[in-house]
């Protein structure tokens, strides 16, 4: 079965003052129907970048889609119109934005911006869209649901208004659902109500989830595939068991190493990767992760690696096979 969703040498730019940021470097992945993929990454990395692309969500100018292909039910999401992508954004692929607050308008009523997608997609009335509107809050677990339409943003707390989000993301049951660190503002209870929605919902629907977070620990419990990223690059993906059992990217070995146990099995200290991310003006020639890795050799700094298969369903893009175990020492 062909994947729903392959990305190929996908590359973003944005044209500033102070020069051209290479923000996404040739980056290409498959989505395959009813699965979860998890991209991690520091902040800065490019994981928002690249699936704000696909979307063409990126502000342009000063933001360019410089090359790369997106095939989505058998079209290039990335050569639509500007009106055949708005048939696609909110039908068939949404997304939850980090900030409900910011994201939601707060001058309109909730049931207003959760009607205005059946209503624009799927040729509703308002009254069937206030219906449909009901049964979205229900199913993303709002209490009181017809009693809230009514309601603004301010009245939510910030766990229900990502809520609201998700409801406003599966309005018209879209194939895909990319969720950009839809917890980072909520604690953590919140946020583990709020994944454990997305995960039941992912299964009742069948849709597809593409994930985005810095934190290792959501991925484990949401994702079947992981895909690391670094200054723009894919630098690891494998399964999420594998990718937690057999990390091979130093990079990976770095972020692993930095999450505290809560089972008191650490050998070492927490892991420090020292130094700082690459400066994005220069597109980089060698590796980039190279002047903050302790396994780095010569090749390191003369070529940037490619991505590269070193077990079933994994890739890496390093020089340097290592394994978990020289975290200790490496870092």
């Amino acid at each position: 079965m062909p994947p729903l969703l392959q990305v190929s040498d996908l590359a973003t730019r944005f044209h500033t003052p102070e020069g051209t940021v290479h923000a996404v470097n040739g980056v290409s992945f498959e989505l395959k129907e009813g699965e979860t993929l998890g991209v991690v990454g520091e902040s800065g990395c490019g994981k928002s970048v690249t699936m704000l692309s696909l979307l063409r969500l990126i502000p342009q100018p000063p933001g360019e889609i410089a090359r790369g292909e997106a095939l989505f039910a058998g079209r290039d999401l990335l050569q639509l119109t500007t009106d055949q992508m708005r048939q696609v954004r909110g039908a068939q692929i949404a997304m939850v934005f980090q900030d409900p607050m910011t994201s939601l308008n707060p001058v309109m009523t909730i049931g207003r911006q959760i009607s205005e997608s059946p209503v624009e997609h799927l040729g509703m009335n308002q009254q069937q869209a206030r219906a449909r509107t009901i049964e979205l809050l229900q199913l993303v677990g709002i209490p009181d649901a017809e009693k809230r339409l009514d309601d603004y943003p301010h009245q939510f707390s910030g766990g229900m208004r990502q809520r609201v989000m998700i409801a406003i993301a599966l309005a018209c049951n879209p194939q895909v659902l990319i969720a950009d660190e839809p917890t980072t503002a909520l604690d953590v209870t919140i946020q583990a109500q709020i994944i454990e929605l997305v995960k039941r919902l992912r299964a009742e629907l069948g849709m597809a989830v593409i994930w985005i977070t810095h934190d290792l620990g959501i991925v484990a419990g949401i994702a079947q595939r992981v895909q690391v990223m670094y200054a723009g690059y894919i630098v690891e993906r494998a399964d999420v068991k594998e990718l937690y059992a057999n990390p091979r990217h130093p990079y990976t070995l770095g972020l692993m190493g930095a999450v505290p146990r809560v089972d008191g099995r650490h050998s070492h200290r927490l892991a420090n990767i020292q130094g700082r991310p690459p400066d994005l003006l220069t597109e980089p020639r060698a590796c980039p992760f190279a002047p903050r890795c302790p396994f780095s050799i010569e090749q390191c700094w003369q070529e940037n690696p490619a991505l590269r298969e070193v077990g079933p369903r994994h890739a890496i893009a390093c020089w340097v096979d290592v394994t978990k175990e020289d975290v200790g020492r490496g870092f």
